[in-house]
């Protein structure tokens, strides 16, 4: 299948994340989908930072409409056209703030991979032979 990789730029909510901005700068990250490591997760990437999360696609689908998340990744829209990604860990908190587009973007490009890489249709059957039609169904 197809790896869906997409590079956005944040701004980073958190102080110890900032790569030495002090303005609130927007900062590159990586956006990955590979369906045959996980056809459910997409991972964040900070690269500036050298951190990396994977987490469930449908959570980061379900925050750009409303709160979701209650572990170690949450994710909330943030007026009509941003969405604020949290994660926790053991090194502690870093907070992003996306623009809504491209994640929706990123989550299309998801979908469209996954699809892509299946049959549309199932395959023709042409062993059994074609249903008669019925004239009594048929108006004329």
């Amino acid at each position: 299948m197809s790896v869906v990789e997409q590079y956005a730029r944040v701004h980073i909510l958190t102080d110890t994340d900032r790569p030495g901005d002090v303005d609130g700068g927007a900062t590159p990250v990586a956006l990955r989908y590979d369906p045959d490591a996980d056809p459910r997760a997409v991972s964040l990437e900070l690269p500036a930072r050298g951190r990396e999360w994977t987490f469930s696609r449908a959570l980061l689908e379900q925050g750009l409409r409303a709160p979701a998340g209650t572990g170690e990744v949450r994710v909330w829209p943030c007026g009509r056209v941003q969405a604020v990604v949290e994660f926790h860990g053991a090194e502690g908190c870093s907070v992003v703030q996306f623009d809504t587009r491209a994640l929706m973007r990123f989550l299309r490009q998801t979908y469209l991979a996954a699809t892509t890489d299946r049959p549309a249709t199932a395959p023709v059957d042409d062993s059994r032979p074609a249903p008669v039609e019925d004239s009594r169904l048929v108006s004329g």
